[in-house]
């Protein structure tokens, strides 16, 4: 099966919409998003309706739980905060009743989704170190779990000749056919933070046990220029730019 896999699309529309012409072209099965459909970006109902549209598998991020009363903002920062203040005014009672029946945790066929950790996902904590990654590791009963809320994409993996060992590689295209478990966050669609303001998304076929990243360049204008028109903190447009 031939899954496409969408990292944090934070309300950016225009990204989204980038990706997702893309995807129609690769005929995939299915298409999972580790969350954060809302917030930071100046769009969210649109990208909920799209992936409504497209039947696509969402687990819920922390921006989305902090959008509909779920999660306390105490901890967001300034900019964030503001974005989620805008996004819950924005957002119809449909829109907030389809974010708050999100799960924490999908488990499909092949592979398992949350946003932060498969561990505790409700707490949202980041994976940033292959130690960070070992809880989520112990509770996988799927060999491929997908992450984001970094918007770093990296593969940790654990390979059959070193099974106690955890590694980890930032290319794009990983065979995962040595690995007995795989821990892959796809980045972001929506606010890449690796230093390339290109979008992106991951896919994964389970046949030929490969992960793909796939990076794209989209109208970063026109997204900056909505969230600029919405009010929203000039540095949430600046930093689309940048990939920071």
């Amino acid at each position: 099966m031939k899954y496409a896999v969408l990292g944090d699309i934070h309300g950016n529309l225009t990204a989204l919409e980038t990706v997702l012409a893309a995807i129609e072209r690769e005929r995939v099965d299915r298409i999972l998003s580790v969350g954060d459909v809302v917030g930071y970006g100046a769009a969210p109902s649109e990208c909920i309706a799209k992936l409504r549209e497209i039947g696509a598998e969402v687990v819920m991020g922390n921006h989305d739980a902090a959008a509909v009363d779920k999660l306390d903002t105490a901890f967001f920062n300034h900019h964030a905060k503001e974005a989620i203040r805008w996004t819950r005014g924005v957002l119809s009672r449909k829109e907030k009743a389809w974010l708050a029946d999100l799960p924490y945790v999908r488990n499909l066929e092949h592979c398992s989704v949350a946003h932060g950790t498969l561990h505790r996902p409700e707490l949202f904590d980041y994976i940033m170190t292959v130690e960070d990654a070992d809880p989520s590791f112990d509770a996988m009963t799927l060999p491929v779990c997908f992450v984001g809320h970094s918007h770093v994409p990296v593969t940790l993996l654990r390979l059959r000749d070193n099974p106690d060992q955890t590694s980890f590689t930032p290319e794009a295209q990983v065979d995962l056919s040595d690995a007995i478990k795989a821990l892959v966050n796809v980045g972001s669609v929506g606010q890449p933070r690796d230093e390339d303001p290109r979008t992106g998304f991951v896919l994964f076929d389970s046949a030929l046990e490969t992960v793909e990243l796939h990076r794209l360049s989209y109208d970063i204008d026109r997204e900056a220029h909505r969230i600029r028109t919405a009010g929203l903190p000039q540095m949430l447009a600046d930093r689309l730019y940048l990939g920071v």
